[in-house]
């Protein structure tokens, strides 16, 4: 497990965020998660902006699990600005959302989603997509090399 790696949870739904936080604990994943509420924070803090410009303190994060259904910027927009910045194209995102429709997929693998996960409804079935997220994406997968293709 890669307790050093940095998780940015864009989530809007307080319920949401909890559950989330709680599978990590209960899994007991100590990876350090900056929550970001809406599209435009999310924003802010991957573009190093208003009160994320230390990235000591604000670090860009190894992984991203982005909702898709947000007030103001929605989840598809702010894929789009990730995949089409140089510096942040290769974060991988795993959409989280309560979306099963065909075309959220659709355009979430056509911004550049690396995987699209649909939120369990109970905190057992939360707790196994948490667990997979850590084997798979901060355990097993080969981080993309740094800095700008």
């Amino acid at each position: 497990m890669n307790q050093s790696a940095h998780i940015l949870l864009v989530e809007d739904n307080r319920m949401d965020v909890e559950l989330t936080l709680d599978a990590f604990h209960e899994a007991k994943l100590l990876n350090t998660i900056y929550i970001a509420s809406n599209g435009q924070e999310a924003l802010d803090y991957l573009f190093g902006r208003g009160k994320y410009t230390d990235r000591n303190a604000f670090p860009l994060p190894n992984l991203i699990l982005l909702d898709l259904k947000l007030p103001g910027i929605d989840g598809f927009e702010v894929l789009r600005q990730i995949k089409s910045t140089p510096i942040l194209k290769r974060l991988p995102v795993v959409i989280l959302t309560s979306s099963k429709e065909e075309g959220d997929r659709a355009l979430s693998y056509d911004r550049g989603a690396n995987s699209y996960l649909v939120k369990p409804v109970s905190f057992d079935g939360f707790l196994s997509v948490v667990r997979q997220i850590e084997g798979y994406w901060l355990s097993l997968n080969v981080a993309p090399p740094e800095g700008e293709p």
